[in-house]
């Protein structure tokens, strides 16, 4: 409700302006063409100033229009920047305070081996937590500095989406089988770290956002010779269909931050949709044919099989790159 008042203002004062000054303009040329007819000596300068006038309007307008869409962008940034800092402020606190208890039991109570294994086991998940929150913090911050540079390698892109699972379902103690995979052989080119901080949060925020109980699918597969599709689909509430494009801006999660009941940072699809430009792919939220979720699917350069680097012919122009599959 904050965000809405605070938008409203100024979109109001904004149409009245550029209503006013329509009003102006069209009453201010109406009065010099009447002028213009009734004395026809000197019509020649009344168009003169009718069209310097005209102009002058026109900029007005446009800088008036402009100067709206501004203030509406740095309203919704400064939102965007508020909730972050409540979200972050909110994932520091909470595993800190959870570890300060814990360990503070350890020390003034006596507690049996169980316990004891569940205390670990628990402060190692917070400090798990405080992990991917920095990390994703260190990776935006880098790609706001700098864009990725490193050599790119072949990779196939099964295993890694597996990998990616494990670890995701590990992290969220639920069963391997949340997340179900249909994969056919396929390889991209890219940077193997880039491309599992991507799945990594795609399927990361699939399993965060799922029903219950929570189910994932991931399928992947190429798309003739040169592009390979990975659909990453849940059973939740899904997004809905107008805030489609926000929720990939920098800091943009949806709701109020202090209401909700998932962590998150607004930087994870952010993160996605600029490493993915970087490797030449794209990103694109889609609506399942049936029921509640949300799919998010990948494009990327790559091929059904292993593509080998070989040496260009001679008869090849300088600097140019062959392969084989």
């Amino acid at each position: 409700m904050t965000a809405r008042r605070s938008l409203r203002f100024p979109i109001l004062l904004a149409i009245v302006m550029i209503a006013l000054l329509v009003v102006l303009t069209i009453g201010w040329v109406l009065v010099n063409v009447s002028s213009a007819l009734q004395d026809e000596r000197s019509s020649g300068l009344y168009w003169t100033q009718l069209t310097v006038g005209s102009l002058f309007s026109l900029l007005l307008l446009v800088g008036t229009v402009l100067y709206l869409i501004l203030s509406i962008k740095a309203i919704n940034l400064t939102r965007r920047q508020s909730n972050f800092i409540d979200s972050v402020t909110h994932e520091l606190k909470s595993p800190i305070a959870s570890m300060k208890l814990y360990l503070q039991t350890l020390s003034r109570h006596q507690v049996t081996e169980a316990e004891r294994a569940d205390f670990y086991r628990f402060m190692l998940e917070d400090l798990e937590r405080l992990d991917r929150l920095i990390n994703q913090l260190l990776t935006a911050g880098r790609l706001e500095a700098v864009p990725a540079d490193g050599p790119l390698e072949d990779i196939e892109l099964g295993s890694l989406l597996r990998e990616c699972a494990e670890a995701v379902c590990w992290s969220y103690r639920v069963p391997a089988g949340t997340v179900q995979l249909a994969l056919q052989p396929c390889w991209v080119r890219g940077r193997r770290l880039d491309l599992e901080i991507i799945f990594r949060n795609l399927i990361d925020n699939a399993v965060k956002y799922a029903g219950a109980p929570p189910r994932v699918d991931v399928a992947a597969g190429p798309v003739g010779m040169e592009e390979v599709l990975v659909q990453v689909a849940d059973n939740g509430r899904g997004i809905p269909f107008h805030l489609r494009r926000r929720i990939f801006r920098r800091f943009e999660r949806l709701g109020v931050e202090l209401e909700r009941d998932k962590p998150g940072t607004g930087l994870g699809l952010y993160i996605v949709r600029t490493l993915l430009h970087q490797l030449r792919g794209r990103v694109h939220v889609r609506y399942p044919k049936s029921g509640p979720g949300t799919v998010l699917e990948v494009r990327l350069p790559g091929r059904p099989t292993f593509a080998e680097r070989v040496p260009p012919d001679a008869a090849e122009p300088a600097g140019a790159v062959a392969w084989k599959g």
